[in-house]
């Protein structure tokens, strides 16, 4: 039974890796007709697929080294969002009063392009990682702090009617019942929040920086001498973007083992 068990869940994740592989083929087999066999798009803006590869081949130890930087970056970033925006969450779930003064505020703050606060970010923090990490956080707590207010206000009504015939105390009710309830939603908000991570990183590195970061690379490489090495850090900052946010699917899946006993899936 276990061996067939083992069989089969072995059998489901090939299948599913199918799909991406497959959907990749096609993509760049799209790229390679636009780029090479009809050409539709000017070298400098998409080189093909060709050209890409060889730029990864005259630059490994450079472009892995952004890769590095970038993954450092995006993770402290998303991580330090995390705890902001479940922070905040709490606390406008914890008063409606709280919550009806600061959320126009959070909103305000949210609807603000970050790429006009970059330069003043450099001017107040100068160069380095402590501009680009606060751009890394500026993206991407609102849906953390979405998600767990969100979360925190739609506790079920018979979850919350079982705490208070048990008689629980307010610290109790949050921690056994509320927030646990919680967490499938506050789990979206921060798979929303993954991929905003690694944008606010590579924008951040567009201004502030010091020579590393693939967003730094891609500056540095635009235009028609050598866009094939940006597109190649363009390709790895998706990359790393797949890698991290399947990294939370994970974490997911392991931490919230209910939620796949409670829902349908596909």
């Amino acid at each position: 039974m276990r061996a067939t068990r083992w069989r089969y869940g072995a059998a489901r994740v090939a299948y599913a890796a199918v799909w991406p592989v497959l959907g990749l083929l096609l993509a760049i087999t799209a790229w390679w007709l636009v780029t090479t066999a009809y050409p539709l798009v000017h070298p400098a803006v998409l080189p093909p697929p060709t050209d890409v590869l060889a730029a990864f081949r005259r630059r490994p130890g450079e472009l892995l080294d952004g890769t590095w930087t970038t993954t450092l970056e995006t993770v402290i970033g998303f991580l330090l969002a995390t705890v902001a925006g479940v922070l905040i969450g709490i606390s406008l779930a914890a008063s409606r009063a709280t919550e009806r003064m600061f959320s126009p505020l959070l909103v305000a703050v949210n609807a603000v392009p970050k790429i006009t606060l970059a330069p003043l970010l450099v001017i107040a923090l100068d160069f380095g990682q402590k501009p680009i990490l606060t751009m890394v956080i500026l993206l991407a707590f609102f849906p953390v702090a979405l998600a767990t207010t969100t979360g925190l206000t739609t506790t079920p009504a018979d979850l919350a009617e079982l705490a208070r015939s048990l008689d629980a105390s307010r610290w109790q009710a949050f921690s056994k019942v509320r927030f646990p309830a919680a967490l499938p939603q506050i789990f979206i908000g921060l798979k929303v929040a993954m991929p905003l991570a690694a944008i606010g990183a590579v924008l951040g590195e567009f201004y502030a920086a010091d020579g590393a970061g693939l967003g730094f690379q891609i500056l540095q490489y635009s235009g028609v001498a050598d866009s094939a090495t940006a597109w190649a850090a363009i390709i790895l900052v998706g990359v790393m973007s797949i890698v991290l946010y399947n990294a939370l699917v994970v974490i997911e899946w392991l931490a919230l083992p209910w939620v796949r006993e409670t829902t349908s899936a596909r």
